[in-house]
Parts: C-alpha cells; sequence; structure tokens
C-alpha cells in the first residue's frame, strides 16, 4: 500500500473522525486537516498519522495539508453561519478551491462529502450551497466522487442525542404531522465507504447517495427512541408556518436552536434517489437505527430502560 497520505479535511468532526479511524485500521497514512488538529484518543505511536492545522477558506493552509498526497476527502460542514463562516465561503468557495488545488497537485481521487438533496435551487441556503459545491467541485476535478449521506447516527451524535433529549419532555412537537421520510445512516458505514472508494481501482460511479437499511418517517424515529427509552410521550403535530415563525424570532441569537434552513429541510424527505451509486455498489450492508441505538443511546438510557 503507498505511503502518500490521504489528508481528511475536518478530520476531527464527526464523520472525519470516523473516517481517519478506518482509514488507518486498512492501513492507509492519514493527515488530519482541521483548523485546531489532535490527534484521536485511540492512536498508538506507531500509527501512519500526522497532523497538519488548515482552514479551507486559505488557500496557503490548503496547498500545505495536500503537498504528497494521493487521496483528498472534504468533510468540512457547516451547518449554521456565524460572523467568520458562511455556507458561501465553506462549501462552495472553499470547496471548488481545495478541488482545484488538489488537481493541481496531482492528487489521484477526491471525495467531496455532500448531503442528500443538495441541489442549487433549493429554498434552504444551506443545501443550495451543497448543491453549488458540488458543481465548483466537479468543474475542476471532472473525476471526483460526490457523496451524499443521509442524516447520520453514531455514538456522541447530534441527531439522536438531540432526539433522546427531546423525549424527556411531556410533549414532544412534531414538524407538520411527523411524515417526512428519513433513511438514517450509521456514521461509521459512510467511513467504510470512503475507505472502498480510496481503494486501489478507480470509482465506477462518480455520484452515491448513501441510507440505512430503513426508510422511516419522523414521527417513526421518535416512536423508535421513546420505545427503547421507555418513554411515552404526547406527539404533538404543529404546522409549518409556526416553526419558521419561531426560526425567525430565534434568528438574532449568537447560536439559535433552530434556525429556518433547518425548517425547510424538515419539510423534504431525505432518501435515496435513483439512478445513484449506493451501499449495494460498495459491498457494504449498511447497519439499522434499531440496531444501534444501544451503542449510540448509552448515554441517555435510564437502568429502568428497554434494552430492544
Amino acid at each position: 500500500m503507498s505511503k502518500a497520505p490521504i489528508t481528511v479535511f475536518g478530520g476531527t468532526g464527526f464523520l472525519g473522525a470516523q473516517v481517519v479511524h478506518e482509514l488507518v485500521d486498512a492501513g492507509h497514512a492519514v493527515r488530519i486537516a482541521a483548523r485546531h488538529p489532535t490527534l484521536p484518543g485511540w492512536a498508538e505511536p506507531s500509527d501512519p498519522l500526522e497532523t497538519v492545522s488548515a482552514d479551507i477558506c486559505s488557500e496557503a493552509d490548503a496547498r500545505r495539508a495536500l503537498e504528497g498526497a494521493r487521496g483528498v476527502v472534504n468533510a468540512v460542514s457547516l451547518y449554521t453561519e456565524n460572523r467568520q463562516l458562511s455556507f458561501q465561503g465553506v462549501h462552495v468557495e472553499g470547496a471548488g478551491r481545495l478541488a482545484s488545488l488538489a488537481r493541481s497537485e496531482g492528487v489521484e481521487t477526491y471525495i467531496q462529502l455532500s448531503g442528500i438533496g443538495a441541489a442549487a435551487n433549493s429554498r434552504s441556503r444551506y443545501v443550495r450551497a451543497r448543491g453549488k459545491g458540488e458543481s465548483s467541485v466537479i468543474e475542476v476535478f471532472p473525476k471526483a466522487v460526490i457523496l451524499r449521506p443521509s442524516v447520520m447516527f453514531g455514538p456522541n451524535d447530534a441527531f439522536l442525542s438531540r432526539l433522546a433529549g427531546l423525549t424527556r419532555l411531556p410533549v414532544i412537537p412534531l414538524f407538520g404531522h411527523g411524515e417526512t421520510r428519513l433513511q438514517p445512516v450509521h456514521v461509521r458505514d459512510v467511513a467504510r465507504a470512503i475507505v472502498r472508494l480510496l481503494g486501489e481501482s478507480p470509482p465506477r460511479r462518480r455520484l452515491f447517495e448513501l441510507g440505512g437499511p430503513d426508510i422511516m418517517s419522523y414521527r417513526e424515529v421518535l416512536q423508535l427512541l421513546m420505545a427503547y427509552l421507555g418513554r411515552e410521550r404526547w406527539l404533538l403535530p404543529l404546522p409549518f408556518p409556526l416553526w419558521h415563525l419561531a426560526a425567525l424570532m430565534a434568528s438574532p441569537l449568537a447560536s439559535p436552536p433552530l434556525t429556518r434552513d433547518q425548517v425547510v429541510m424538515m419539510a423534504s424527505d431525505n432518501t435515496v434517489g435513483e439512478e445513484v451509486g449506493t451501499f449495494t455498489d460498495l459491498d457494504i450492508l449498511p447497519r439499522s437505527l434499531r440496531d444501534a441505538l444501544p451503542e449510540c443511546l448509552e448515554a441517555h438510557a435510564s437502568p429502568s430502560s428497554s434494552s430492544g
């Protein structure tokens, strides 16, 4: 196996950290690129790991992180804008710049993380930036692989942890009637897919959408969590206009608990489409949400909670 490293931008994030772990387990040399990089706690002195401080918005940083790399994974993600970082700067300009530099540096394989539903004409500014970012990458690195996972879950995630927190409330408000369809996917399965795509053989497809084995409504996900945690709660349907109003009222906050973009995204299904690469193309059998609940909700389960 080549000693040239694979650079993982966003290598300390939820997905990026798992990608680093899976790559090292598979015998790859890995360079963790992040604004504040640290070696993972599981790392051994003999592991082929290195870190580099790099901001995706800085050309000098990106070029330094790409030096000598044979593969690149851009797992940088920004879900909420702030005064320093914008969707346009990170997901569009940053992604395009990184792909352009990667091609000029002779990188063999470039994987751009995006999300199911990414489209340049979306009503969501986040989803719109993701769609434009895909185009900016393909324009300068035509053989790049675009990877669109559905909502990801895993130990210490934001998705299940937030929903588990909601089950402590006497009443759980639903987005509409909770009918939006999701296809939750385990973060480790997405990382395993990335490792396969970084293998010796060039990928046969350039666009993949990755979802778990089960398609569930938002209401069904909550009901599954409540059953596992042994908590019966009233699910209260709320019309989307009320959610938009709540997001508007929260928008002046530095870290709003809800954004208008999130409300828009919760109105659209998040499931794998047609004519795209999937886990099947990569010979990966994804793990179901139900089977993963014990490891994902350990911190939220009470001694009397259900075990399955």
